[in-house]
């Protein structure tokens, strides 16, 4: 296994000092001191699920598509039961449900065949599952079993790049970044920070920099002024 030394040798430096950043995480978390995914769940299997189904569906979408099936599946075995074409009617609203359906079977036959229906407590175990990626499998870790891991998506990866802090040019580089430069105490909360920060303040098209707690710390050079 490679060594943090060797992981975080080439990857691109942040544009701000160590100060600046913890700075950054303190005004994030005064803005929301106790963050948390906004994907509705009931335990650790159904975070799986749901996030699981989040990729390129929004978290609207998905907390509707769930919120009458985690009623009457919250476990893998109930979920199995079920069946493929009863999951895929409860999600076909939120994109890909058909493939997302199979993945939902699939993930929950095998927590029960080779996790006696328990989540898997590492990284590696849980992208064994299909369906999760390293992202969905960062954000169960950090949500549920509070490991300290940082889920990139595509909200993370801007606001990242746009304020320097852990600037990279893939999802692993930013996580890797993140990672290395965020303060201890910060790293439990801290995906959830930087990506609600995103979502409604550092928008993609237009950044909300007029309304931003951090503008003055922020290396964004195309910065938005009041409208």
């Amino acid at each position: 296994m490679a060594t943090k030394e060797k992981l975080y040798k080439n990857l691109p430096r942040p544009k701000l000092n160590r100060a600046q950043i913890a700075e950054i995480y303190r005004r994030l978390s005064l803005e929301r001191p106790a963050p948390e995914t906004e994907l509705d769940y009931v335990n650790p299997y159904t975070l799986v699920v749901a996030v699981a189904l989040s990729a390129q569906a929004t978290d609207i979408g998905v907390n509707k598509a769930t919120k009458d099936l985690f009623l009457i599946a919250d476990t893998p075995e109930k979920m199995v039961a079920l069946g493929e074409d009863t999951v895929r009617d409860y999600i076909k609203t939120i994109g890909l449900y058909r493939n997302k359906a199979k993945n939902v079977i699939k993930l929950s036959q095998m927590l029960i065949d080779d996790f006696n229906s328990e989540v898997p407590q590492t990284r590696e175990e849980l992208i064994r599952l299909p369906g999760v990626g390293r992202k969905t499998a960062n954000v169960v870790l950090n949500e549920v079993f509070g490991q300290h891991t940082m889920a990139v998506d595509t909200h993370i990866f801007r606001v990242s790049n746009r304020t320097g802090m852990a600037p990279g040019k893939d999802p692993l580089e930013v996580e890797l970044n993140l990672l290395r430069v965020t303060p201890e105490e910060y790293l439990k909360g801290g995906h959830h920070w930087v990506l609600l920060h995103g979502r409604y303040v550092c928008k993609a098209r237009t950044p909300e920099c007029y309304a931003c707690g951090i503008q003055d710390i922020c290396r964004f050079t195309k910065k938005t002024h009041a409208p």
